[in-house]
């Protein structure tokens, strides 16, 4: 969508990766943010960072949505779209950690992925919010029209979306988990590093694949599907769409099966059937028959959903409370730059030299599956233990 706008002198296929090089620039401001926004809610508290980074997401999210192209102002577009880019990951990278952590510290143990689990659905939110005003727009609006305005309105929608938040967040009490902390971090990044940056670098392989997985299915396919084998645009938002439905629908009912059976044996599942998928998702994708690609995207969103619905419980579970904004972010958003940031790059990169099944983009989710499941399986379990009843003492 963005690259003709911002990149017209660009071949095709390179104004593709541009502007997929553009989205990556947010996946890697998100550790930055991370680290901006981990410091203040170990030192400040997990609620100021939900205001701050809301602030920022938002605001730079209609910004772009501002922003002349190339035909306006030259070169000086494409930089601005870099730079707003850049804005939003840093504010998606304390959205998270913020949110996730103000749930789960206010949840009880024994449902405490239930609670955690619902931030997780703001993704499939949001992504259903943003494409069904596409969908709309591009169903009733010329080609010349959309690209003159349409494509602006889910930009300019997030501004709603943003002030509905800080209404809703206004009335929002501190964690209980920091409330109790007596001797806060002074430097939580210097802390995390010291003593627990192999949890990190577990975490963030771990979460590979879960990025890796959603955005070959919401941003790669999209573009690989239009534009290599002449599917409508609008076909392909609903196969895609339809998934993202189900696969938040579930997000609550597998965080159940986490808080009852554990977060490991569900991510390790999870990651698992992922591996096993990648490739058939991708011969079903190129039949180019929308109930295939369907249901290519249906059980890869069923496999992401397995792992990610208990994830939110999992990593802060992982990190003692006094770092655990920062931690927890911080692998949760480099996760987000090793699978989000250059799977949609690399994937039309590989499509470009491929037949027509483009087996390389397989293979290569085939190997981010597996590498993250070899993390997964370092981890451990976090799942708090129920407490057993009391034995009444014999006579």
């Amino acid at each position: 969508m963005l690259g003709p706008l911002f990149f017209p002198t660009f071949s095709p296929v390179a104004g593709t990766l541009a502007a997929f090089g553009t989205f990556g620039v947010g996946f890697v401001a998100r550790p930055l943010g991370a680290v901006l926004f981990g410091h203040i809610g170990d030192r400040r508290g997990r609620r100021p960072v939900l205001v701050a980074s809301l602030l920022l997401t938002g605001a730079s999210t209609v910004a772009v949505g501002c922003v002349p192209t190339y035909e306006s102002i030259g070169a000086a577009a494409p930089v601005l779209l870099l730079v707003l880019r850049f804005l939003q990951g840093l504010g998606l990278g304390g959205e998270w950690g913020g949110a996730v952590l103000l749930t789960a510290e206010h949840a009880p143990a024994e449902r405490r992925a239930l609670w955690a689990s619902f931030p997780q659905i703001g993704p499939a939110v949001g992504f259903l919010l943003a494409n069904g005003v596409m969908l709309v727009l591009s169903a009733s609006l010329t080609e010349a029209q959309f690209a003159s305005w349409g494509w602006r309105v889910p930009f300019w929608a997030a501004g709603v979306l943003a002030v509905a938040g800080l209404w809703l967040r206004s009335s929002l009490t501190e964690s209980p988990s920091f409330l109790e902390i007596e001797d806060h971090a002074r430097v939580p990044l210097a802390e995390v590093v010291r003593d627990h940056w192999r949890l990190v670098l577990l975490t963030a392989g771990a979460l590979a694949v879960g990025y890796a997985v959603f955005y070959a299915v919401t941003t790669w396919s999209l573009a690989y599907g239009t534009e290599r084998l002449g599917v409508s645009r609008t076909v392909m938002l609903a196969c895609v769409m339809a998934a993202v439905v189900v696969k938040g629908a579930l997000t609550p009912v597998v965080a159940l099966l986490g808080d009852r059976y554990g977060r490991r044996p569900l991510c390790l599942t999870g990651c698992a059937a992922a591996a096993l998928w990648m490739c058939p998702m991708v011969a079903l994708l190129s039949t180019g028959e929308p109930l295939l690609m369907f249901l290519g995207f249906l059980v890869a969103m069923i496999a992401f959903v397995t792992m990610f619905a208990v994830i939110a419980a999992y990593l802060p579970e992982l990190y003692e409370p006094r770092v655990r904004c920062t931690g927890a972010a911080v692998g949760y958003n480099l996760g987000g730059v090793l699978g989000g940031a250059l799977t949609p790059v690399v994937a039309t990169a590989l499509a470009e030299h491929g037949g027509r099944v483009p087996w390389g983009v397989g293979a290569y989710l085939t190997g981010i599956a597996l590498f993250s499941l070899g993390c997964f399986a370092l981890l451990p379990e976090t799942r708090p233990v129920p407490r057993l009843a009391a034995v009444p003492a014999t006579e």
